[in-house]
């Protein structure tokens, strides 16, 4: 169990990244060996699965069976030992606990009724890059072995500073928990930069990628985002959503004049609005997409200037197949502009999941101008969300294989990418997809 709200609408990829970076260091901290780390558990830690034990934004709470298992994550830039201290208080009785740090296990018996810093003991780290630090109830008096708030670590593996979630500004423990977003942003070739009509974009999410809690977004653009998820252990969707030009989290405060308006949708597509992160008229379709296989994505933008809006268009389809399916479609105000701002993106939205691995490709992008002209899109720019930007995570990453490009997060690699890397994948083909525009449903 969580006291998190899982959010299932995205714009972090732009805002969070832009108001961070005015705020926060992206720094680590160079400290002195003798100076500890407070590591805070409700930005760092998870429970294994089905535990009774919590994390929330105070720590460690309802600990109290010895088969939950809570990791603490820490990417550390410097190997040696590690002086390991939780800052803990048992509320009742005595409680001996565990702590394992690489193959070291330190074990103590606690009873401060206090909160109190404890000392562990050392381990030693033999390189850099992320640690897991585990704590394990081995017997208690009381009914919950303690309440942890932080982790405490100091020694010579600490001297070049770490990396971790370090405060909960703007409720960062969230952000921390979920793990970095990573996006690909695509130029728009200078001929076409007013006159992108349409956007194509084939999306492989690799055998065991496909990852509670995963989006990965083919066709986003100025003004909306289009994609697939894992929503539940049974349930996947295409996902389709138009932001207002109207600033808020609450979709029953934007005025008529502002609000997205659904015109059409496909058969066995839910339309309605969301909120939460900004707000607009959403689409889904609950479809059960798999891993491994390649799936089309195809935006079409049809502006009117002198109206100032445009109405925006999503086709699915996979990619082997020569039917598209209407999603829907939506009519937005102030615009009347063609497609600009391309970007595909990875992110987990369920802070649970972490700690789990996920990799997505992208290739033979496409765009159309109003002209008809097709151009390949070869070329992208890799970028992180604030979580990146801030270095609270560093396990992000991106770059090319082969024909297409990649992006993948969270799990706590050590094989990070640079951030704002401009890459060019190869193109596997001179020919465009085969697309007949006026016979789309």
């Amino acid at each position: 169990m969580t006291k998190y709200q899982i959010i299932t609408t995205t714009k972090t990829a732009w805002l969070l990244s832009f108001f961070a970076l005015l705020q926060l260091s992206s720094h680590a901290t160079t400290l002195p060996a003798d100076t500890a780390l407070k590591v805070p558990l409700g930005g760092n830690a998870w429970v294994n699965k089905n535990a009774q034990a919590i994390i929330d934004s105070a720590g460690l709470g309802n600990w109290s069976s010895n088969a939950d298992v809570v990791s603490v994550y820490v990417r550390l830039e410097a190997p040696g030992d590690l002086k390991i201290a939780l800052r803990l208080q048992v509320q009742e009785g005595s409680s001996t606990i565990k702590v394992s740090a690489g193959q070291s296990v330190l074990t103590k018996t606690v009873s401060n009724q206090q909160n109190a810093v404890v000392d562990f003991g050392t381990a030693h780290i033999k390189a850099p890059g992320y640690v897991q630090i585990k704590l394990q109830g081995l017997k208690k008096s009381g009914r919950v072995f303690a309440h942890v708030s932080d982790l405490l670590l100091s020694g010579p593996a600490t001297a070049n500073g770490a990396e971790y979630t370090k405060d909960n500004h703007g409720s960062y423990f969230y952000w921390g928990r979920r793990g970095p977003s990573v996006h690909l942003n695509y130029p728009l070739p200078d001929e076409a930069k007013t006159t992108a009509e349409w956007f194509y974009n084939e999306v492989t999410v690799p055998v065991g990628n496909d990852v509670l809690g995963s989006y990965f977004m083919a066709d986003g653009f100025t003004g909306g985002y289009f994609g697939m998820q894992v929503n539940s252990p049974t349930e996947r969707h295409v996902l389709f959503s138009i932001w207002s030009p109207y600033n808020t989290d609450d979709p029953k405060s934007i005025p008529d004049s502002l609000k997205i308006h659904l015109l059409k949708k496909g058969a066995g597509v839910h339309g309605g609005e969301f909120g939460g992160e900004g707000s607009g008229g959403q689409s889904y379709m609950n479809y059960p997409w798999v891993a491994g296989k390649t799936y089309a994505f195809l935006i079409h933008a049809q502006a009117d200037a002198s109206a100032k809006t445009t109405i925006f268009t999503a086709y699915f389809k996979p990619a082997d197949q020569t039917t598209w399916q209407l999603v829907a479609s939506f009519k937005r105000p102030m615009s009347g502009f063609y497609l600009k701002g391309l970007y595909s993106f990875l992110e987990n939205f369920d802070p649970e999941m972490g700690t789990t691995e996920r990799r997505v490709n992208f290739g033979n992008g496409w765009l159309v101008d109003t002209n008809g002209k097709w151009y390949p899109l070869t070329k992208a720019v890799f970028t992180g969300d604030a979580t990146a930007n801030i270095k609270y995570r560093k396990d992000y990453g991106g770059g090319i294989q082969g024909d297409h490009f990649y992006l993948r997060n969270c799990g706590f690699f050590n094989d990070f990418s640079t951030l704002r890397t401009d890459l060019s994948r190869q193109q596997s083909s001179a020919a465009h997809p085969t697309i007949d525009f006026n016979k789309l449903p």
